[in-house]
């Protein structure tokens, strides 16, 4: 048995001991306590490996170690180490080496090293992936339980912040509404225009070719308005919203968050709610029907264009128009718009005040926030069709 001791200035009860336990072909060493550079470096590596090439002798064909790390009580880079060279002497001299009861926390570290040292001995493959899959599946579900009941908790507190702002206008924040409202709509124009623009070109054309062969290419501009102001405005605008504002809310308030401003505005007795988010959500509320309404004008306009095309005059082709969109048309368009900027700003928000630690965290908020939105407003969209359809809206 082999054990060595740390200095007292470094560490007065950190040991680490190894204990070469050999019957025949096969042998057992039992490792306990502390493996890192002190330990190790202290006779315990020379004296275990001295020990290990006794045993093995001229010839170590045959031969078996099994490293029971069941009292190791820390590891780190130099006791991996040390298990590697254990492992190049015993399969150098035509042996194999095992590991048993390592405890789970050292997976990651050993898993650097498990590509280039196969130290794990292979596990029953079939047993292990239903496993992992099951496990997945489990951990997956829990995942979106925990996220809708977090959705829902902090719908409750939107509410209880637009209440509040409601009873007490002149302490909302303004400036950052307007700040937002500015950024979030004013600097999404030339976007939006460029592709609304497309969109309504792309349309135009695509249902005359249809129409062309029955002779009604007029009625294009029946079929591109109501899609325009029904469907395809408020759809494509929320996208765009979501894709530009829901990312920037997220990586806004998530920088916040990993910086702790946001623990420090609740130490200071602030709503973090009414103080980060309610400007956003006030900002997403306004901005989204208007631009909205903006996407549909410029989409018709480029629609009217491309139908000169097919000698369709502006007058026909506005005059069609105004006798097939009515005002429920837009009203239904815009408040789908609403609901569209509720969502996304508030989604934004969320997944900022969510935001983890490290590097990463941000971004992986603004992905999950700009997902999460494209997902909500689809469903969002076919309840909203859903309804419509049977009322008539």
């Amino acid at each position: 048995m082999s054990e060595t001791t740390l200095p007292v200035d470094v560490a007065d009860s950190v040991v680490a001991a190894a204990d070469l336990q050999a019957n025949g072909a096969l042998a057992r060493l039992i490792l306990s306590g502390h493996f890192n550079a002190h330990t190790l470096g202290n006779g315990l590596w020379t004296s275990t490996r001295t020990a290990q090439t006794e045993w093995l002798g001229d010839t170590g064909n045959g031969k078996t170690l099994s490293v029971d790390l069941a009292a190791v009580s820390y590891l780190d880079g130099a006791g991996i180490a040390f298990l590697i060279d254990l492992q190049h002497a015993q399969e150098a001299a035509g042996g194999k080496l095992t590991l048993l009861n390592l405890d789970k926390r050292y997976d990651p570290l050993l898993a650097q090293y498990q590509p280039i040292n196969n130290l794990f001995p292979a596990p029953n493959t079939d047993h292990h992936t239903s496993k992992s899959t099951l496990i997945r599946l489990g951990q997956g579900t829990e995942s979106l339980i925990n996220d809708a009941r977090n959705q829902m908790v902090f719908v409750g507190q939107l509410a209880s912040a637009l209440g509040w702002a409601a009873r007490n206008p002149k302490q909302v924040r303004w400036n950052d509404f307007v700040n937002v409202a500015v950024e979030a709509g004013v600097a999404a124009l030339p976007i939006v225009s460029l592709v609304a623009f497309l969109i309504g070109v792309i349309l135009a054309f695509q249902s005359a070719i249809g129409l062309k062969q029955f002779g009604a290419e007029t009625f294009v501009a029946n079929l591109v308005s109501l899609s325009i102001f029904r469907e395809l405005g408020p759809l494509m605008t929320a996208i765009l919203f979501a894709g530009r504002s829901s990312a920037a809310f997220a990586a806004e308030i998530g920088t916040m968050t990993v910086n702790n401003e946001v623990d420090a505005l609740v130490t200071g007795g602030i709503d973090p709610i009414r103080f980060l988010v309610l400007p956003r959500l006030l900002a997403g509320i306004l901005v989204a029907p208007i631009l909205s309404l903006f996407s549909d004008l410029i989409g018709i306009f480029s629609a009217s264009l491309t139908m000169l095309a097919y000698q369709v005059p502006f007058v026909t082709f506005y005059e069609a128009v105004l006798k097939t969109i009515h005002v429920n048309d837009i009203m239904s368009g815009l408040t789908k718009s609403l609901l569209f900027g509720l969502i996304v700003a508030g989604v934004g928000c969320l997944r900022g005040m969510q935001t983890g630690t490290g590097a990463a965290a941000v971004g992986l908020s603004a992905t999950r926030a700009v997902v999460t939105s494209l997902i909500l407003i689809v469903m969002v969209d076919g309840i909203f069709a859903y309804i419509s359809y049977k009322t008539g809206f």
